[in-house]
């Protein structure tokens, strides 16, 4: 006989409720167009497409392209984009599902967005979920609700007025001192797609005055602007610069309303996620035409012909950290010609990517490169803007007779800083942060090294030296140059470098300028006689009224040996940027500025330092490039994970066996595959990271650039099958990686 199941019982008030079961609401399908065609915000690859949802009629009017929406997708809720609407869908009908909610009224995407949106993943292997999420700030719905009680207030024709405003003396002063701005000029007033590689002239702000010339013509010819630069630094500085050109900030105009208006808008990922949503939804809706920031900015919603710029197109900055990688170059440029737009890469350093579009019109076309026109400085303006370079080698040193060959900071190079601190601060730029020592001869100075394998010696502190090479102790020591028997340490960075020049120049003040200092970055200094010592991309501006009183009056770039040392595939691109953005900060020849090179380097980074034509070095680049097959003559692509998983998908491609196989580099065939090598593990003490991450390898895949996009698609197929059979182990890729091993 079975027993009735026992009942807890409960104390009055503390019983569980008994929820009534809500009879689902009746849903009607929209008269017209009733499938929402929805892109969902789910990153795995194999999920690429979008997927059809039924719209109700109650959400038929607000349900339009371009929308945020949340639907049900394998039993939870997620977001996604509306890209379309449609009569019919090839999914069953029993399987479709209704909207779920209409995330605010704002076409957040629009149609123009979309469709670059499609042609970026498409161009970098990745799917319009990916780049969305990069695109399309979080939503916050209080600044929707903002922008419904309060209407927007645009002011027509800004950029027309600043420009009319703009002197006529700025215009022509721009005009004749480049060779080829006229033919920019009318590229920004035409309707047709325009490239160009620019290279501005050396001194402080001179790049910020082109730029902001280049963005008041084009949004007074009806234009968008798109302007993306390195670091919040460059955007601080053209805010500036167009702001006093007669612009307005975006930002709230105090009004008792609180609503916000502006000509410009700063778009970067480092914004509070309301103000960031704000400047985001102003851009989308057309209330903001022109739009400057960092490398979020290259997704800027903007309708219609635009002026997409980038500045120093070969910064580590400009390539994005989540999948698929897009770099910011190639996003501008493919958008530029979706828009019918014009594209331009300034840079002081012009990179091997634009000397490879400025060279012929046999440039091969791809998605993200094509031919560029080039506008260079005229020749007799350079001489007159740029300071006296002297590259003070040992060679240059002894020529002069200098007697402190070897030395961080030889006499003729004191003698020259000190009479420049009679009228004004210098600036001393160090490649490194911190204190990095080394040792040198006491008397001539010269790197002392192990007379056993030549590797550099370290470690005098600590007792008798020992080469960092081999590790042999160097008993007895005696320099081969001058037969001294005595070293002295050498103190490299910037705290290193402070210590040692307080004895060379006693009673001055010294300004470190660097991120591991604990005064961080100093971002400007008073015009008066004092040492600023720098770190790469640390250095301060010089505050002062008018052009003499904003520039240093020396600069010396200290060890530039370290130069011949760089492992990356852009290195002494990089190193030339550098140094150039240091040089442009100095005084011009005409104002008794000069900038001293110390130590030894490459020649031809000296030569295009001196002459400031970076063609010099890209031109040498680029052929020394077609000859091993590397970027931009060829497309590549950077392939990683679990090795016996990386191997399989190179062969599911055809990267070892198959069509894609080899590739001719003028030299004859060679493979397309370098590598695998192997990956460091990281640095952690999770068991769980140290198993998932062992064995790991990249490898890198050449192709012609006319298979760019054939290898773009068969990895985001690869990857995709990759996903979607649950395969173990990690597999990823990038097209045009910055470093290649």
């Amino acid at each position: 006989m079975s027993t009735p199941d026992a009942e807890q019982l409960a104390l009055d008030g503390l019983a569980p409720r008994k929820r009534r079961k809500r009879a689902p609401a009746e849903r009607t399908a929209a008269s017209e167009r009733p499938i929402a065609r929805v892109v969902l915000d789910v990153q795995a690859t194999h999920l690429g497409q979008t997927f059809d949802y039924l719209i109700d009629e109650r959400q038929s009017e607000s349900v339009r392209p371009g929308v945020l929406v949340r639907v049900r997708f394998g039993g939870r809720r997620v977001n996604g984009v509306v890209w379309e609407r449609a009569d019919h869908s090839d999914t069953p009908s029993s399987s479709l599902r209704y909207l779920e909610r209409v995330l605010g009224p704002q076409v957040v995407v629009p149609a123009s967005m979309r469709e670059d949106i499609t042609r970026i993943a498409d161009a970098y292997g990745g799917t319009r979920a990916n780049i969305l999420r990069l695109a399309v700030p979080p939503r916050v719905a209080r600044v929707e609700q903002e922008q419904q009680m309060v209407a927007p207030f645009t002011r027509r024709g800004a950029a027309a007025e600043a420009l009319r405003r703009m002197p006529d003396e700025y215009r022509r002063v721009l005009a004749s001192s480049y060779d080829g701005l006229q033919g920019l000029d009318d590229a920004l007033h035409g309707g047709r797609f325009r490239a160009f590689a620019v290279d501005p002239l050396p001194g402080v702000g001179e790049w910020c005055r082109l730029a902001g010339w280049m963005a008041l013509t084009a949004m007074s010819a009806g234009k968008a602007v798109v302007i993306v630069l390195p670091t919040m630094r460059e955007v601080n500085d053209l805010s500036r610069e167009l702001t006093g050109l007669g612009l307005r900030m975006f930002e709230r105009t105090g009004a008792a309303n609180g609503g916000y208006d502006g000509d410009v808008a700063v778009l970067n990922a480092s914004l509070a996620p309301a103000e960031r949503y704000r400047a985001y939804l102003a851009v989308a809706s057309g209330t903001v035409r022109c739009v400057i920031g960092t490398r979020a900015a290259m997704y800027a919603p903007v309708e219609g012909p635009a002026l997409f710029m980038i500045l120093e197109d070969i910064d580590y900055q400009y390539a994005d950290g989540m999948m698929p990688y897009a770099h910011a170059r190639g996003v501008l440029r493919l958008r530029a010609r979706s828009h019918d737009g014009v594209f331009v890469a300034m840079a002081q350093a012009r990179s091997p990517f634009s000397q490879w579009e400025c060279g012929a019109n046999h440039v091969a076309q791809t998605p993200v490169s094509g031919f560029s026109t080039s506008i260079r400085p005229l020749p007799s303006v350079i001489k007159e803007r740029m300071p006296w370079v002297r590259w003070l080698n040992r060679e240059e040193l002894g020529r002069l007779g200098d007697t402190t060959l070897g030395a961080r900071v030889p006499h003729t190079a004191v003698a020259i800083l000190s009479k420049a601190l009679e009228s004004g601060p210098v600036l001393l730029s160090v490649p490194h942060d911190g204190i990095d020592e080394t040792l040198s001869c006491a008397a001539c100075h010269r790197r002392a090294r192990c007379p056993r394998c030549t590797g550099p010696l370290a470690g005098l502190r600590q007792g008798t030296p020992r080469c960092l090479w081999c590790g042999a102790a160097a008993v007895q020591w005696r320099c081969p140059g001058c037969g001294g028997e005595r070293m002295r340490v050498v103190r490299i960075g910037a705290a290193g470098t402070a210590q040692e020049l307080r004895g060379l120049f006693r009673h001055v003040p010294i300004v470190v300028s660097s991120p591991s200092q604990p005064r961080g970055i100093v971002e400007d200094v008073a015009c008066a006689p004092m040492i600023v010592i720098a770190s790469l991309g640390a250095e301060p501006r010089v505050r002062g009224d008018g052009a003499g009183n904003t520039e240093y009056r020396a600069v010396a770039i200290l060890d530039a040996w370290t130069s011949l040392y760089g492992t990356g595939v852009d290195a002494r691109e990089d190193t030339l940027t550098a140094w150039m953005r240091v040089v442009s900060m100095c005084a011009p020849r005409s104002r008794g500025g000069q900038a001293l090179l110390l130590g030894e380097t490459d020649p031809v980074i000296a030569r295009s330092l001196a002459l400031w034509d970076g063609r010099v070095l890209a031109a040498q680049e680029l052929a020394e490039r077609a000859e091993t097959g590397l970027p931009p003559v060829v497309g590549a692509a950077c392939v990683w994970g679990r090795r016996d998983v990386v191997r399989a998908a190179l062969e599911h491609i055809g990267a070892f066996t198959g069509d894609l196989a080899v590739i001719d580099t003028g030299q004859g065939g060679v493979p397309a595959v370098w590598g695998p090598v192997p990956i460091a593990q990281p640095r952690t003490i999770d068991a769980r990271e140290l198993e998932a991450t062992q064995d790991r390898v990249k490898a890198v895949v050449r192709v012609p650039l006319s298979e760019r996009a054939e290898l773009a698609r068969r990895l985001r197929a690869e990857v995709a099958r990759h996903v979607a059979a649950r395969e173990p182990g990690e597999l990823r890729f990038q097209l045009d990686p910055k470093d290649l091993i």
